[in-house]
């Protein structure tokens, strides 16, 4: 079962999709009967399961799949329909089917019952329920289960008290590494959800944990069975050359190659044994070589204990250089042979090693070409069942319309904020009066989701219109020394010595230079004016000063006298 076109949230974009991949996977492994269902409603849920507690009577083995959105109540775990609404907490038990009448449905099966949930996403509706009971629980993700009936198991997505992801791809994590390990042939069920745990972890960056509960006997459970070894003549028909070859090998005598040519007197391996033998060839050359340069050693000595004539010891001599010489020839000659049966041994490696990668190579693309075909029917049977749906939905459009909720103008206008706030366009709380604040975060909303809902009115159409978005609409909006982090405003730290510019940026803080402050000659001229204005106080030296750049006469100032330059008198001061 696959539940994704909810009506009163936002739609999931995979469960379908992942109900249909793992049908088809149960389909090639065997499975006698599958029924793929998607969308379903809380009647349709419920016939759903009690046809398929039908079919598992008679059955050794029973699984229900379930991708969608699940709750926990009080402990208990429920599985949500799509025309689900739960405004309160007490709806859970209306509204929803307890994942117990799931185990009900697979109970009759005689050898293994198992419950695969990947129903632990973010539940939107907690959210918004309302709680008739403030102690009431309701937990995050589905909670931790004990199957009592034996050979029972049941797979969550995601441990108890944790959600899971549902990816970014047309499949879940968990889908995807369900359909590649579940029907690996006879690979026990505990191991099985083992690795898809391992992959689901990997793949989420080690963020969402899948988890099994219940257990099973000490004997291997596998969903499909192991395939029997092949016999006949499948084998490769130069296995027996190969095996014989490695045998000569490893004994590597004379008689052991001589035979092996007489049983293959021709072939690739032939020619790998004909090296070999004349490897030992120019090893019993080199060994009968140095024996002999012994030998003419050991003649040379005598000759030479015995006093022997020159002649004697010169021939004498002469032999053991000879000999000397074919040693070091047959030495050589085997370092030759070696090489080249070494050879001979790597190009034998090689072939086999080429001929395993191309073993390997064909086995992978037919592994691909039939998940490729899998896929495929997976695809042709969704959209299938699709198109029948689309059917029914255009003949239950024929129907008269259903009219809307009655609410009220402040219950529905509360209802709107509450959407608005979830989409980040209005700021305050949802109290219900529709006023002007209220009417600018839905013009906003228009603004950044392409509508065109009229603002001055709380509808039910606006209410549906941003329901269907599942997330952020409006962007949001910080104050200058603030930024955005996801939902929230932080503010922005700089290190010592920058600050925050007009911008919202760090810049650097400029050191201040002095500034020469120029004399204002209007302040000037008024002190020259008040200061000429006074009566002169009487100088003890009774010297006067006159002149254009002092604006007339004036007494020497107190300290100052007046000498005579260039014809000129002048006012100096010590």
């Amino acid at each position: 079962m696959g539940n994704s076109a909810y009506k009163n949230v936002a739609r999931l974009a995979n469960p379908a999709n992942d109900a249909a991949l793992v049908g088809g996977m149960f389909r090639k492994a065997g499975f006698d009967t599958v029924d793929i269902k998607l969308d379903l409603n809380g009647s349709e849920m419920r016939r759903a399961l009690r046809d398929f507690g039908g079919k598992a009577r008679d059955a050794g083995v029973a699984v229900v799949y379930y991708a969608g959105h699940g709750i926990e109540l009080d402990g208990v775990n429920y599985l949500i329909p799509t025309d689900a609404t739960l405004e309160t907490d007490s709806d859970v038990l209306d509204e929803t089917i307890a994942l117990d009448r799931a185990l009900f449905a697979v109970e009759p099966a005689k050898q293994l019952r198992l419950i695969i949930l990947d129903a632990c996403r973010d539940n939107p509706f907690a959210k918004t329920m309302k709680r008739t009971i403030a102690s009431r629980a309701i937990g995050r993700g589905l909670a931790k289960v004990e199957p009592t009936s034996p050979n029972t198991m049941i797979a969550f997505a995601a441990k108890a008290g944790s959600t899971a992801s549902d990816g970014d791809s047309k499949n879940s994590p968990f889908a995807a590494a369900l359909v590649e390990r579940l029907p690996t042939p006879g690979l026990d069920l505990r191991k099985a959800f083992g690795f898809v745990r391992d992959d689901v972890l990997k793949n989420t960056g080690y963020k969402q944990e899948p988890f099994v509960y219940g257990s099973l006997g000490g004997d291997d459970v596998a969903l499909v069975a192991a395939k029997p070894a092949a016999t006949g003549p499948q084998a490769n028909p130069d296995s027996d050359i190969r095996r014989d070859y490695e045998l000569a090998l490893q004994l590597g005598t004379r008689d052991v190659w001589t035979a092996f040519l007489n049983r293959y007197p021709s072939g690739f391996y032939t020619d790998l044994a004909k090296a070999q033998l004349n490897r030992i060839s120019a090893e019993d050359a080199r060994a009968a070589a140095a024996e002999k340069a012994r030998l003419a050693e050991e003649e040379k000595a005598r000759l030479a204990a015995e006093r022997a004539k020159k002649a004697e010891q010169e021939k004498a001599a002469a032999a053991a250089k000879a000999a000397e010489d074919a040693r070091i020839a047959a030495e050589k000659a085997k370092q030759i042979e070696e090489a080249k049966a070494a050879a001979t041994e790597q190009r034998r490696k090689d072939a086999e090693a080429a001929a395993k990668a191309l073993a390997d190579k064909q086995a992978a693309e037919k592994a691909l070409a039939e998940k490729i075909a899998s896929e495929k029917a997976a695809a042709e049977l969704a959209a299938k069942e699709k198109a029948q749906r689309d059917a029914e939905q255009k003949v239950a459009a024929l129907a008269p319309a259903q009219s809307a909720p009655s609410l009220s103008p402040l219950e529905t206008a509360k209802l709107v904020q509450s959407e608005l706030r979830r989409v980040g366009c209005l700021a305050v709380a949802a109290d219900g009066d529709w006023n002007a604040s209220s009417q600018r975060s839905l013009t906003l909303f228009n603004q950044y989701a392409g509508t065109k809902l009229d603002p001055k009115l709380a509808s039910f159409e606006a209410l549906d219109m941003i329901k269907s978005k599942p997330g952020r609409v409006c962007p949001l909006v910080c104050n200058r020394g603030f930024k955005a982090d996801g939902d929230t405003c932080v503010k922005i730290a700089c290190r010592a010595g920058y600050r925050v510019n007009d911008d919202n940026e760090c810049e650097k803080v400029q050191d201040k230079k002095p500034v020469a402050a120029r004399e204002d000659a209007t302040n000037r001229d008024a002190e020259r004016k008040q200061v000429e204005s006074r009566p002169a106080k009487p100088q003890t030296s009774g010297q006067i000063v006159c002149g254009v750049g002092i604006g007339g006469c004036r007494p020497v100032r107190p300290g100052c006298r007046l000498e005579q330059k260039n014809s000129s008198n002048v006012e100096v001061c010590n």
